[in-house]
C-alpha cells in the first residue's frame, strides 16, 4: 500500500513540498492529499504588496503547476478547512465532515496577521478555538475586521487595497515593518496618500539600527509617505456608511492625535496558525514545536514546515520545561528549504535508501526591503554602536576571541547609509540603505564569513560613479548566492544561461531564481550581461 501523506496548507511552502514529492506520487509509493483553506491555487504571497498596488498582475504570482500535481495523482482540496487532528486514529477531520486517514501528516498552515489591541476591533484567543468549518471564515470567524480595516495576507485583502490605491484614497498603515513599509511606499508611488504610524523611533526597528532607520524614514518622506513615529495607537473612530454600517474614519493615538484615512491597513506582524496543533495536544510555542528533523516533539508521525514551524531541539527527559526562544523565521526562503529537505527525506525513507541525518544547515536570514528607488538590506547582529566603550568579546570554551568593532558611514542628504559589525575582521552583521551594489558585496562576505578589507571604506566604491565590475570580482564568483529565497548561486545562473536561458524570466523558470521576493532580478540581469560579454 502507498504511504498516505496528508498536507494541511497550500501556500508557497506547501506548494513547494507538493512539487518535490511528485516523483514519489508518480511511482505509486505515496498517496498525497492536500487541504488548502483558500479557494485559489497556491500563489506567491511575498509579492502580494506589489499586486495590491497594481505593480504585478495575477500571473506574476503563479509559483506552481497545479495541473501537473493533479495529473500525477495528487488529491487537492482547496477552499476546505481542517477542523481537528485525531492523533489516536491518525485521521484529520474536514469542515465538510470527511475523515482523512494519514500515515504522515505535514502541517504547513502558515501564519495570520496579528490584530493589535485597539478599541473598536475585536480580538480572539484563536489558540483555544476550534478552527472554523467554513474555510472562507478561517481567520475572520467570530471576529471580522470593521469595514475599512484590512490586513494584507491574501488575495481578497489585496483587492481591497488595490481598490483604494486606484481611487487615490488615503491609506493609513499601522506598523512599520518590512511589509508595512513596502506597501506604503508602493501605494505612494502609485498615487495614493500613504501614512505609516508606528510606536518606535525608527521604521523596521527589528531589522535596522537607529542610523539606518533614520535614513530609511527620510527616504520614505521624500517618496511621499507621511511617517508618524512615537505613536501608540489606542482606538478607532468610525462614521456611518449610507447602509448604516460603521466604517473606519480615523486612528486615535495615546497622545490624542487623530490620523484620518479611508483605509486602515494593519501591518503589526504575523502569528503562526498553531491552534490545530495545540488542540491536538502537540507542543507549541511561537509556532508548532518540531525538532531538527521537522518532526513534532511528541508525535513522530506529524511534521511542520514554513511559517507555522518553530524548529528547536527537543529537550531531554527531566530538562527544564521552559519554552525555547526564537520562532519561525517569517521568510519564504527558509520555508522552501524545509519543504525541499522534508520531501527528500520522505522519498529516501519510503524507498528504503539512505536518508539525510538531521536538518540541512539553514543560511543566515538576510532581510531586504523591496521598493522603487529605495534599497534596504540588513543581516546578522547590528546592535553594537561605533562609540561603545569596548565591544563585547565572544567566548569559545574558555578562550575569549576578538571584541566586536563597528564601521559606519552616512550620507543622509543622498539617502545613503552603511554600518558593518565585525569580529576579528569577519562580518557579523550589517545595514545598508541606498547602496545596492555595496549591499550585494556585503551579503556575499556575510554569507561566506570572509574577512573584510582592513580599510572598510573601499567597500563603498561599489556604488561609486566610476565602478565597473570585473571578471575576477567576487560579485561573479560561482558560489556567490544571488537568490536568497531559493538559494541559487551565480554558477547555477551561468550554467542555465549556457543552456540557452538568456532572459531573467527564463532563468527564473529554469532555476527558480527571482521567483521569491523578486529583489534579485536586477542582479540576475547583471550576471546575464556579464555572461554574454
Amino acid at each position: 500500500m502507498p504511504e498516505r501523506i496528508v498536507l494541511v496548507g497550500y501556500g508557497p511552502v506547501g506548494a513547494r513540498f507538493v512539487e518535490e514529492l511528485l516523483p514519489l506520487v508518480r511511482d505509486g509509493r505515496a498517496g498525497l492529499t492536500v487541504v488548502g483553506a483558500e479557494a485559489a491555487d497556491a500563489y506567491n504571497r511575498v509579492l502580494i504588496a506589489e499586486y495590491a498596488v497594481g505593480h504585478a498582475n495575477r500571473d506574476d504570482l503563479e509559483i506552481t503547476d497545479t495541473s501537473q500535481a493533479l495529473d500525477a495523482g495528487v488529491r487537492l482540496l482547496t477552499g476546505t478547512s481542517v477542523t481537528q487532528v485525531n492523533r489516536s486514529r491518525r485521521t484529520v477531520s474536514l469542515g465538510t465532515g470527511e475523515q482523512l486517514p494519514y500515515d504522515r501528516l505535514v502541517l504547513a498552515t502558515g501564519a495570520r496577521a496579528n490584530v493589535p489591541t485597539l478599541d473598536g476591533v475585536k480580538r480572539l484567543r484563536r489558540d483555544v478555538m476550534m478552527p472554523a468549518a467554513d474555510a472562507a471564515a478561517l481567520d475572520s470567524a467570530e471576529a471580522p475586521l470593521p469595514r475599512g480595516v484590512t490586513a494584507l495576507r491574501d488575495l481578497d485583502d489585496a483587492h481591497t487595497v488595490l481598490a483604494a490605491v486606484q481611487a487615490a484614497r488615503r491609506i493609513v498603515v499601522l506598523g512599520a515593518g518590512v511589509l508595512g513599509m513596502e506597501i506604503a511606499l508602493a501605494a505612494a508611488n502609485a498615487g495614493a496618500e500613504a501614512s505609516v504610524v508606528y510606536h518606535g523611533d525608527i521604521p523596521m526597528g527589528r531589522n535596522l539600527d537607529r542610523g539606518g532607520g533614520a535614513v530609511l524614514a527620510r527616504n520614505a518622506r521624500r517618496a511621499g509617505v507621511t511617517m508618524i513615529n512615537h505613536s501608540r495607537a489606542e482606538s478607532l473612530l468610525f462614521h456611518q456608511d449610507d447602509d448604516g454600517v460603521a466604517r473606519f474614519d480615523a486612528l486615535v493615538c495615546a497622545d490624542g492625535k487623530q490620523i484620518h484615512g479611508d483605509l486602515l491597513l494593519l501591518s503589526c506582524g504575523v502569528g503562526a496558525r498553531r491552534e490545530l496543533a495545540h488542540l491536538a495536544g502537540l507542543p507549541v510555542s511561537t509556532g508548532i514545536l518540531v525538532d531538527e528533523d521537522l518532526r513534532s516533539w511528541n508525535d513522530p508521525d506529524i511534521y511542520a514546515i514554513g511559517d507555522c514551524a518553530h524548529v528547536a531541539p527537543k529537550p531531554a527527559a527531566g530538562a527544564s520545561s521552559a519554552l525555547p526562544s526564537g520562532g519561525p523565521s517569517g521568510l519564504v526562503g527558509p520555508g522552501w528549504r524545509q519543504a525541499d529537505w522534508l520531501a527528500a527525506r520522505f522519498a529516501a525513507e519510503i524507498r528504503g535508501s539512505d536518508s539525510t541525518a538531521g536538518l540541512a544547515p539553514q543560511r543566515s536570514n538576510v532581510v531586504m526591503l523591496k521598493a522603487e528607488g529605495i534599497d534596504v538590506v540588513a543581516a546578522g547582529d547590528i546592535g553594537p554602536e561605533p562609540w561603545d566603550a569596548e565591544g563585547p568579546q565572544a567566548h569559545t570554551g574558555d578562550c575569549p576571541s576578538a571584541p566586536l568593532s563597528v564601521s559606519q558611514w552616512a550620507d543622509p542628504e543622498h539617502g545613503r547609509y552603511v554600518k558593518m559589525v565585525t569580529r576579528g575582521g569577519i562580518l557579523e552583521g550589517f545595514v545598508c540603505v541606498g547602496m545596492p551594489r555595496t549591499a550585494a558585496e556585503l551579503t556575499l562576505l556575510f554569507e561566506r564569513g570572509s574577512e573584510l578589507p582592513a580599510d572598510r571604506s573601499v567597500l563603498l566604491r561599489f556604488d561609486g560613479p566610476d565602478y565597473v565590475p570585473t571578471a575576477g570580482g567576487d560579485a561573479f564568483a560561482p558560489d556567490a548566492t544571488v537568490c536568497w529565497c531559493n538559494g541559487v548561486t551565480v554558477g547555477a545562473i551561468t550554467d542555465s544561461a549556457g543552456a540557452g536561458n538568456a532572459t531573467v524570466a527564463c532563468i527564473g523558470a529554469a532555476t527558480r531564481a527571482g521567483t521569491g521576493c523578486g529583489g534579485c532580478k536586477t542582479r540576475i540581469g547583471e550576471i546575464l550581461t556579464h555572461f554574454a560579454q
